[in-house]
């Protein structure tokens, strides 16, 4: 059993540019872990005594009292806590329009989702003053959000100012891209992707080109497609039925962007998946 944790989940989560999802305090057992699993929002840890390992899809972290690590939305995670020693930490979970802008200016980023300073008593009273104004109503919503605010302001004000936070059309790309993912079954084209992210088709345009090297409406196509190759090739549902699931309607249409994509039809790709054994068949595009 943990020897002691306090914890609170709101049930509102779509009121505000940023909403706070759950929040609390936790003093873990010896090797108490979580994972491997995924989150669907931000969550932020502040080690105030211990030692745990942090694994993310870009590395392993060993972290100690004094650091601070970013679980990130759809990013498979696990973290421990030390045998001998372990964490004692305040969380905060939280999604939202300004989350990833703010945090990127904090000073996280995907290939580090770490920082370690000196913040004193300072982020560990402001993550339990959310706990303690923790509650459903619309007031305490607010209040939550704003200490949620204030606690994001003590990571920023703390931060590198010699880095380079996370540009603009990262965070757009970013935004885009797990809309994509989650979304891509749905009959979505590129003005929804633009609607979600909050700019203009241009700006999205703009965007990819400059992050990825090709339109937002190829790398929703290609994203379809190799989605469809993985469906062709591993189960047994006919070309409709796999046009439908990857967000084509109309079977032409999708046969021909099919075509256009992986330089094959669906039913040729088929075949040869099954029938190859040396790893000739025509392979899924890459997901950029």
């Amino acid at each position: 059993m943990n020897t002691d944790r306090h914890s609170f989940k709101s049930e509102q989560k779509d009121a505000l540019s940023l909403s706070v999802y759950n929040v609390g305090y936790e003093k873990c057992r010896g090797l108490h872990s979580w994972g491997s699993g995924v989150r669907d929002h931000y969550l932020i840890h502040h080690i105030i005594s211990g030692k745990g390992t942090y694994k993310t899809p870009k590395g392993e972290f060993r972290l100690c009292a004094g650091d601070t690590f970013l679980i990130y939305p759809y990013t498979e995670i696990t973290y421990t806590a030390d045998k001998n020693d372990p964490w004692e930490y305040y969380w905060a979970g939280f999604n939202g329009s300004d989350a990833e802008v703010i945090l990127g200016h904090a000073g996280f980023t995907r290939e580090c989702p770490v920082i370690s300073r000196d913040f004193g008593d300072k982020l560990k009273d402001s993550l339990e003053k959310i706990y303690r104004l923790s509650g459903n109503q619309g007031s305490d919503m607010v209040k939550m959000t704003g200490q949620l605010y204030i606690t994001l302001g003590i990571l920023m004000e703390k931060a590198d100012l010699t880095a380079s936070p996370q540009s603009t059309f990262d965070v757009y790309v970013t935004k885009a891209k797990n809309f994509i993912a989650h979304n891509y079954t749905l009959d979505i084209g590129v003005e929804s992707v633009s609607d979600f992210v909050g700019v203009s088709r241009a700006t999205l345009y703009r965007a990819f080109m400059e992050r990825e090297g090709c339109p937002p409406v190829k790398y929703l196509t290609e994203f379809r497609i190799s989605r469809a190759c993985k469906l062709l090739k591993e189960t047994e549902l006919p070309v409709s039925a796999v046009a439908r699931s990857v967000g084509y309607n109309d079977n032409l249409y999708f046969s021909r962007m099919f075509h256009k994509t992986t330089g094959v039809s669906p039913v040729d790709y088929r075949v040869s998946a099954l029938c190859s054994t040396d790893e000739n068949a025509p392979s899924a595009v890459d997901n950029k």
